[in-house]
């Protein structure tokens, strides 16, 4: 009998992501360490680990920004770099700044999230519903037509998830929602999140900490050192979590882009 790995075992299963001893480099330094990860249809999934653990640079692997040096990835049960179906994945990448003096109204960013099903061509009905729907999702359709710059930090991280579920994905990767986000703000991503997993969604996101999205989470994932520590139930992972370095290097984001080849 021949031995799989993971990524082949998902072309037979339900994995919407699997990673089998995967590795990657930043900058000549290797990140992961052969990590090994799946994501079922329907779980949502927490990394956590310090900055420098890995957990940003395993997200933007699955999705094509960080070049693997070893190891598979597969998305919905095809090899990562094949699958082409990236309308079925949002990604919400990390944010550093508020809007980056983006010169660009909140409809018009919520707009790039659509791209990938409209395939650049022009805007249907369905388009600018699905951009509204979005928008009231995160409760922004008030600020529709306001520049981006206009808006706090916690509005902006609202206005980067609406552009993500514009798509309306199957899978939804998120990279640190909660960071620098006020209470009222991370209240309401919560309870987006909470409406998305109710309608199947599948999610995989980077923490700091569960905070309030505890309870949605289904497994936690930790790294350290570009290696998995512990998978499994969140109450499970404190003890894992406090032991990683918290100094260690940050990793890189780009909190404009949608990270998503098209």
């Amino acid at each position: 009998m021949t031995d799989t790995t993971d990524a082949e075992e998902a072309t037979m299963g339900d994995c919407v992501v699997a990673l089998s001893r995967v590795t990657a480099e930043l900058g000549g330094r290797r990140v992961l360490h052969g990590i090994d990860l799946t994501v079922r249809r329907g779980e949502v999934v927490a990394l956590l680990g310090a900055n420098g653990s890995g957990k940003s640079t395993t997200v933007r692997a699955v999705i094509g920004q960080v070049p693997v040096t070893g190891g598979e990835i597969a998305l919905f049960g095809t090899p990562r770099r094949t699958f082409r179906d990236w309308a079925r994945v949002g990604y919400v990448p990390q944010r550093t700044t508020a809007a980056g003096g983006v010169p660009a109204t909140v409809t018009e960013v919520v707009s790039a999230g659509r791209l990938s099903r409209t395939r650049f061509g022009p805007f249907r009905k369905a388009d600018r519903e699905a951009v509204h729907h979005a928008l009231e999702l995160v409760g922004l359709a008030d600020r529709a037509k306001d520049s981006v710059n206009a808006l706090s930090g916690g509005q902006y991280q609202r206005v980067l998830i609406a552009r993500a579920l514009a798509a309306r994905p199957e899978l939804l990767i998120m990279d640190e929602p909660m960071a620098g986000v006020d209470l009222a703000s991370q209240q309401v991503l919560a309870d987006t999140l909470r409406e998305q997993v109710a309608g199947g969604a599948t999610v995989l996101l980077v923490l700091h900490e569960l905070g309030p999205l505890e309870p949605l989470i289904d497994r936690a994932v930790v790294l350290r050192d570009g290696r998995v520590v512990h998978d499994g139930p969140p109450e499970g992972a404190g003890s894992d979590h406090d032991h990683v370095h918290p100094h260690a290097p940050h990793e890189p984001s780009d909190p404009i882009r949608t990270g998503l080849p098209l």
